[in-house]
This record gives structure tokens, sequence and C-alpha cells, in this order.
């Protein structure tokens, strides 16, 4: 049992409450979406870039899954190894590291000669792409209760839908008036600003000097259980999350849900232009709208999480109804090659891709409410970010090759999505088993077995 002088806590406590509360967790999330946004904008440039690359390198649609696909080969192995350095190091350290890594070899992709040298590339831009998810889910379990949480993640989740929405006119524009090479050095710039930044803001919660004791105790305030496992507990061995069945489940519902959202970072570009008939114009003018709308949808879905909890529901109910109801809806992704009209295609791309983000939130949170102890909640969403890589790594091949044997048909691999979409809704409804919520105040003034023996 947690034994703790429970004639100071509410003291304590009451003196937090006489406080003003700060909220500098808010302004630290969106130092987090902003990283996730310039993250999307490096990785998804690759896929806005590539037809006018495809014309200077001639390469074919198989080469092309390759080439799309390569970036989360590294991204993919390396998840799991960041989580743990972010347990072990803080996202203080490892978050900059990452982002001055990624950047650099962002930069260098303007010097690509061919299909070789890219993808030597974009193996670089997945190394350190691999901690930016892990280091917001950790960021976001320290600054924020348990009750904000969903909102909270749904805030630097919406930076993929911002760095995609952005790279679709920005790579575009800088490609046709300026060549694609510069994009690379644009976005790659941007990275670096952003470790200035982050390395004057970021804090932990307890060492920040503009957190006072009032939010340092609302952000504490329904963490009870995590904050008995980190008081009472030894540190997780590694290796015991290899056994543990939640951490599985949410590698294998991610890696079904990325099969389906892969699409939009690699194929979609070369779908709408090759297949649907876009002009490189158009495209640049509407391409963007499905991420822009996701960018709402993301947000409601963390609001509408969030909600549920505050509302009395369960965190089990609470997390699972927006994940499961984003991911039957984004399955209309399936309707896709047999609509004519492509204004409508774009409704329903739009629509898929705006529910396959109303999900996001809600899953994001997911290592925190799984996760046995702080001191793992960084491996545990390093395992379920390898999910999602896993299935980004194998979406954009089995798609250039589904092409290359299908006479470029894309009915297959967009009802396959759909299906992939139903299939992790089935994993987190089913599988998922998420930890009720349990009071600072309860845990904390619970009575020791040596004051109450029986």
């Amino acid at each position: 049992m947690l034994h703790h002088d429970t004639k100071n806590a509410p003291t304590s406590a009451q003196a937090a409450n006489r406080q003003k509360r700060t909220n500098m967790r808010w302004t630290i999330v969106g130092f987090s979406a902003l990283g996730l946004t310039i993250a999307y904008l490096d990785r998804a440039a690759l896929s806005v870039a590539l037809p006018f690359m495809a014309e200077e390198f001639e390469i074919g649609p198989a080469i092309r899954g390759i080439l799309l696909s390569s970036f989360f080969w590294t991204y993919a192995l390396f998840q799991i190894p960041s989580g743990w350095l972010l347990d072990k190091f803080g996202p203080r350290v490892i978050y900059p590291l990452a982002v001055g890594w990624w950047s650099v070899w962002t930069a260098l992709t303007a010097l690509s000669q061919g299909v070789v040298t890219t993808i030597i590339f974009r193996l670089g831009l997945g190394i350190g792409e691999a901690p930016v998810q892990p280091a917001n889910v950790k960021v976001v379990s320290r600054w924020f209760p348990r009750r904000e949480r969903a909102f909270a993640s749904s805030l630097f989740d919406m930076g993929q839908q911002i760095g995609t929405a952005l790279s679709i006119p920005l790579v575009t524009t800088l490609a046709i008036f300026a060549g694609w090479r510069l994009a690379f050095i644009v976005i790659g710039v941007a990275g670096l600003l952003w470790i200035i930044g982050w390395l004057a803001v970021y804090r932990d919660p307890d060492k920040h000097p503009r957190v006072n004791a009032a939010e340092l105790e609302y952000i504490n305030s329904d963490q009870g259980e995590m904050v008995a496992a980190e008081v009472t507990a030894e540190k997780t061995p590694w290796r015991d999350l290899l056994r543990d069945n939640q951490v599985w489940a949410l590698t294998l519902g991610y890696v079904f849900r990325s099969l389906a959202g892969a699409f939009f970072l690699t194929w979609y570009p070369s779908y709408l232009l090759n297949d649907r008939g876009f002009s490189k114009e158009d495209f640049g003018l509407v391409g963007a709208i499905p991420a822009v709308i996701a960018i709402g949808s993301t947000i409601l879905g963390g609001i509408v999480s969030d909600r549920l909890l505050a509302s009395g529901i369960s965190p089990n109910l609470s997390r699972k109804i927006p994940i499961i109801a984003g991911l039957v809806l984004s399955a209309c992704i399936g309707f896709s090659p047999f609509i004519e009209s492509n204004v409508l295609v774009m409704v329903v791309l739009t629509v898929s891709s705006a529910a396959h983000s109303f999900a996001g939130a809600a899953i994001l949170s997911l290592p925190a409410e799984v996760a046995k102890s702080p001191d793992t909640v960084g491996s545990v969403a390093g395992f379920q970010n390898f999910g999602s890589q896993l299935g980004n790594l194998i979406s954009p091949i089995a798609i250039g090759l589904f092409l290359t044997f299908s006479n470029n048909s894309y009915v297959g691999p967009l009802v396959f999505a759909a299906l992939s979409c139903l299939v992790s809704a089935a994993i987190y409804g089913f599988w998922v088993r998420i930890k009720p919520v349990v009071a600072l105040t309860d845990v904390v003034t619970e009575p020791s077995p040596e004051r109450n023996p029986s």
C-alpha cells in the first residue's frame, strides 16, 4: 500500500487550490503539435514530389511503391528503441536530437540523383522521426490529467493533418516554380528552427519554473493509480512488455489502422493525378481538402472522448466509442473506385480521412491508459507506433505491386483499406482493456496495513 502523511496532504492540496492555476501544459502540447507538423511535412513531401521526380528519374509504379515505403523501414525498426530511450532520458533530450537528425536528412534529399540515393536519404529520415509519436505520448502522460489526455492528444495529433495538408500546396508550388529539390531544403530548415523553441520551453512539470503548485496538483489529480505505481513499484523490466497482451493489442490495432491510413500519406496524390485525371494545378488547389477537414475531426475526437469520460462514462467506453465509430465510418474509402464523379470521390475520401483522424486522439491516449507504470509509457507508445509503421511500410509496397499486376487498378487497394479499418475497430473493441479511473486522493488517503492492523 502507498503510505503518505495524510495530515499534510490536504493542506498542500488546499494551498494549491487557492492559487490561480497556470496553464503551461497547453504551451507544451502546442510545441508537440508543431514538431509533428514538421515531421509530417518532411515525410509527406516525397509523395507530393514523386510525380515530378518520376518524370526526371523515369520511375515505374513498383519502384514508386518501394520509394514511398522506404521511410517506414527504419521508422518502424527504431520505434521500440525510441520508446526505451524516451523512458530513460526523457523528451527534453531525445525529441530535439531526433528533430535535428531528421531535418538534416530531409534537406539532403535535395541532392538525390536517382532511386538509390533517394532511398538512402529516406532511411535516414525514418531513423530521426522514430521518436516523434512516442515522445508526444510521453509528454501528454506527464503534463495532463487523465480527463484531458484525449483532447491533448488530439492537439498534437492534428500536426500530422496540418503537415500533410501544408505539404500539398507547398511542395507542389515549389516544384512547379522552383523545382522539387528546393521543397526538401525549406522544410529541413523548419525543423532546425523548432529545436531552439523546444529547448527554451520544455521541462518536466515538477521542474518547470512557469508551473505553479495549483497546476501541478491538477495534473496529478486523477492519476492516482499511476502515481501509486511510480512510488511503490520497481522499474518494469523492458522484456516484460513482450509478454503483455495489451501491448500486442495496441500494436496490432494500429497495424490494421495504418494499412488504411497509409494510402493518404503515400499513393493518394498519384491516385488523383494518374487515375482520376486531376491536373497538377487542380491537385495543388483541392488535394489538401481531406487533410484540412481531418484537422477539425482530430480535435473533435479528443473532445468527445474526454467529454464522455467527464460525464461519468467508463474510461473503457469513453476511449472506445470514438475509436470504433471513426474506424467503421472510415471504411467508406472502399467505395471510391466505384464512383465516377470526381467531386463525389473527393467527398468520400474526405469523410474517410476525417473519420480515420476522429479515432486518432483516443488511440494515442491508450499507452498511458494501459501501461502498468509511468516508467513504461514511452515504451508502450513505441510498440504501438511500431504497429503503425509496420502498416505504413507494407501498404505502399503492396499497392505498387498490385498496380503493376492489375493494369493500374485501385479497386483492390482501396477495398482492402476498408476491410483493414473494420479489423482495427474489432481489435480495439474486443481486445483492448482500459483501466478505471482512480483519484489521487483515493490513493494517498487509503489507510496503510501498519496503521490499521486487522
